[in-house]
């Protein structure tokens, strides 16, 4: 079995002895109940995990002996998720499913179509509650990367980020072409691919058009409908399998 991940605080891996504290240390001492000897990686989020060893262990912290530490590469290219806002907690499913499938950056998006309206005296909460899925599900999936999860957009926004992307692909369920047989950008170091996936109630006219302004392609995930929350993760498999991340 690969080693428990826990994320660190921004340089704490770059000393030699790091001590787990906050809900992580909880968790590791509490719940997961590590003890001296155990192995461990610890990640600051961006890239650097360090193999550890549990040198003691506290009420709700632990202390860790750095034995090896490296950067690891971000994938490429880089893959971009626009998710439209799903319905009650299934928000959170979405960020979860995509975040343990590899995705890069999620942008929240209040789509035309959209049940779900971030209020601003709420929309904090709500994107705290997808940040905190992401870098849940990153630990659970052993990434040393939790991907970001940006600040709520809305379709001007959304259309300038797919406008700016290597390769746009906008799900529709009435689109001529698959979304395995589009032709994808090479996996180079600033490549980046963008993957719009609507609301449940699909998307207007208008938004198709701003998409398609942008230099976005339709594309056909496959002969069933899935829900929003779950067509990001769906989609998403398939382009990793298709540009070699996977």
């Amino acid at each position: 079995m690969t080693a428990p991940v826990f994320v660190t605080e921004p340089g704490a891996l770059a000393l030699d002895r790091v001590v787990l504290t906050g809900p992580e240390g909880r968790h590791a001492a509490a719940v997961r109940r590590l003890r001296e000897g155990e192995t461990v990686d610890l990640v600051d989020g961006a890239g650097v995990r360090a193999r550890c060893v549990v040198a003691s262990t506290g009420k709700d912290t632990i202390t860790c002996d750095v034995v090896d530490r490296a950067e690891e590469p971000p994938p490429r290219p880089r893959i971009t998720v626009v998710q439209a806002l799903p319905k009650g907690d299934r928000g959170e499913l979405a960020v979860e499913l995509m975040t343990e499938a590899g995705v890069d950056a999620i942008v929240p998006w209040a789509a035309e179509r959209c049940v779900t309206r971030w209020k601003p005296d709420r929309a904090a909460k709500a994107l705290a509650k997808w940040r905190s899925a992401a870098r849940e599900a990153a630990k659970q999936a052993r990434r040393s990367r939790v991907p970001e999860v940006s600040e709520p957009t809305a379709t001007a926004a959304a259309a300038a980020a797919v406008g700016a992307a290597t390769a746009a692909i906008v799900l529709h369920e009435e689109a001529d072409t698959r979304l395995a047989a589009l032709p994808l950008p090479e996996p180079s170091e600033d490549a980046h691919i963008v993957l719009v996936v609507g609301p449940e109630g699909g998307l207007t006219d208008t938004e198709l058009a701003a998409f398609d302004a942008a230099g976005g392609v339709r594309a056909l995930l496959g002969p069933t409908v899935l829900r929003t929350s779950t067509a990001g993760v769906a989609a998403l498999s398939v382009l990793q399998a298709r540009t070699g991340r996977w």
